[in-house]
């Protein structure tokens, strides 16, 4: 697997910055995709200086119609050759689904679904031609059951998983392995993003740091796992779903977005991260 090169999507922060300098200590040359080019550019040194490996930037916003192909036809300009797809990039927005504007809908279903459709399709062909590859897709806990105020998202993620085991089955004996990452609540800048570092899940949740998610992701990655779930308190939640109706599913997760009072936050974004990052973990 490692020497295969591999292009991400949403790698300037959170999850997908940490699945890139984890591919990276691996020896995996990267393609690098996000909206920002001198987040990017910076991220692209990083990695070149203190990894030694080579990345491509190539600034998209995958929201947009077209930015899948677009990805794809620079890549083959490059001639290289993509053996790793990780659809990384992705968003949440939180309220009551009649107050929120039809765009965040759009928003998240052209980001979180269509953009990885789109991606898949193009690199996979030639992953099948050859008979190898891998492609590891960002879902979430929040892919096995309802979230109310956070629907869509949640929707969106249930959407990512139930694709993706089907496209698992109609890749066997291919060569081409598909592996899923659900991570639960993680210290990443989704939760300011969607106005929720105020929540119970982000204050009082079990929170993990991204550099943990990122290397359990390429773990799973490597050993062909179809399914990782960082954490034991993320397993056991879905282990729960078994004997909770969904009823009682939403109402525990309606309870987990509601907001902390102000005098009880104890949480800002980056403490996990900066506490792993200071114990060493890269």
């Amino acid at each position: 697997m490692k020497n295969h090169t591999t292009l991400i999507t949403g790698c300037t922060s959170g999850i997908g910055l940490h699945l890139a300098r984890e591919f990276a200590d691996h020896g995996h040359d990267l393609i690098l995709v996000a909206p920002n080019e001198e987040e990017l550019l910076a991220l692209a040194h990083e990695l070149a200086t203190e990894r030694g490996v080579n990345a491509m930037v190539i600034p998209k916003d995958l929201e947009r119609e077209g930015s899948a192909a677009e990805i794809f036809e620079e890549v083959q300009q490059a001639g290289i050759q993509v053996g790793i797809l990780v659809n990384n990039a992705g968003q949440g927005f939180r309220g009551k689904y009649w107050d929120l504007h039809p765009d965040t809908d759009d928003a998240m279903i052209n980001l979180n679904i269509r953009a990885v459709l789109r991606l898949t399709r193009l690199f996979l062909p030639a992953m099948v031609a050859r008979g190898r590859g891998r492609i590891l897709n960002t879902a979430s806990i929040a892919g096995f059951e309802p979230g109310p105020t956070l629907g869509v998202y949640h929707a969106t993620k249930a959407f990512v998983l139930s694709w993706s085991e089907a496209l698992a089955v109609e890749l066997k004996d291919t060569g081409v392995k598909v592996t899923i990452l659900c991570p639960g609540p993680t210290d990443t800048d989704f939760f300011p993003k969607a106005d929720m570092v105020d929540v119970v899940a982000f204050q009082k949740g079990n929170l993990m740091a991204p550099q943990d998610v990122a290397k359990a992701a390429y773990q799973g990655l490597a050993d062909e796992d179809l399914l990782v779930v960082p954490g034991v308190a993320n397993k056991l939640l879905i282990a729960a779903r078994r004997f909770l109706s969904e009823e009682a599913q939403a109402s525990l997760n309606e309870k987990m977005y509601r907001k902390v009072p102000p005098e009880k936050q104890t949480r800002q974004r980056g403490d996990m991260e900066n506490k792993a990052a200071e114990a060493g973990v890269r």
